[in-house]
């Protein structure tokens, strides 16, 4: 088993890499990869500090020496994508001695140009789709898949993070929200784009215990066949005991429809 996102203390989860590798090891994996949520040009709560970066790459080279021929451990990073100036593909982020990048939208510009968090609880974005976005729901879901388009034309990263995750808060605007039309065809200009700059596409399992969707969600996995993506699956946990969450169920699910073959190892 590999696993390419985690988290831990360094950011917002509530442990620290330490504890997180340990329970990854007894869970089975066989490769894991740690994945901070990067510095960022804005206010947040759950990315860490500039300042914090060589103690993080200190304890990723400590940890690879601790585990060493029982489970190797790579250093990586989920970068956000918050405009052509701050992303990826930033010169301070490709310098960065790394394994590997995942590049993610978690913040969407208002119309005044303004990065929202719109990644967060359910309750608050639905407070923020109000009070920043003036209630324009179509505006907030169109505005990050323009955003992971141009995260993708820019490039610098690796792995293309939980790539329609808006859909999940948005749906607790408007329930029939992934099934209108439109927002299937932005979904897929965005798998399409990622296959054509030979991005891998994570499936993302970190909701399948508590809300029983990945991201992306199943309803699109015939696209991620057609479009012959190149998968990693990810759990992106924050706690110990959430290290597999739903990793074997979307393994299995993969396997029934004939896709265990798309998923690839960096």
């Amino acid at each position: 088993m590999e696993n390419y996102h985690s988290h831990s203390e360094f950011c917002d989860a509530r442990a620290s890499m330490s504890e997180i590798a340990s329970a990854a090891y007894k869970a089975g994996f066989k490769v894991w990869g740690i994945s901070p949520h990067s510095p960022i040009c804005c206010p947040s709560g759950a990315n860490m500090k500039a300042e914090d970066m060589d103690a993080y790459l200190e304890e990723s080279s400590r940890l690879k020496k601790e585990y060493e021929g029982k489970m190797t451990i790579l250093s990586g990073m989920e970068i956000d994508y918050i405009s052509n100036d701050f992303g990826p593909h930033n010169d301070y982020f490709q310098s960065l001695p790394l394994n590997y990048r995942i590049g993610s939208v978690h913040f969407v510009c208002n119309k005044d140009g303004k990065p929202v968090d719109v990644d967060g609880p359910a309750e608050r974005f639905l407070r923020y789709l109000e009070t920043e976005y003036d209630g324009d729901l179509r505006y907030v879901v169109e505005k990050y898949f323009a955003m992971e388009l141009e995260m993708l034309e820019h490039g610098g990263f690796d792995i293309i993070g939980h790539l329609d995750k808006i859909g999940d808060n948005g749906s607790y605007a408007w329930a029939e929200l992934e099934e209108q039309p439109w927002y299937a065809e932005l979904v897929e200009k965005v798998i399409a784009k990622a296959v054509e700059k030979k991005m891998i596409i994570e499936i993302n399992t970190k909701k399948f215990d508590t809300g029983n969707r990945f991201f992306p969600a199943e309803r699109w996995w015939p696209l991620l066949k057609k479009y012959e993506a190149n998968l990693v699956l990810s759990t992106d946990a924050h706690y110990p005991d959430k290290v597999a969450a739903g990793y074997e169920v979307a393994l299995e699910r993969l396997r029934k429809v004939g896709m265990e073959g798309q998923i690839v190892s960096l």
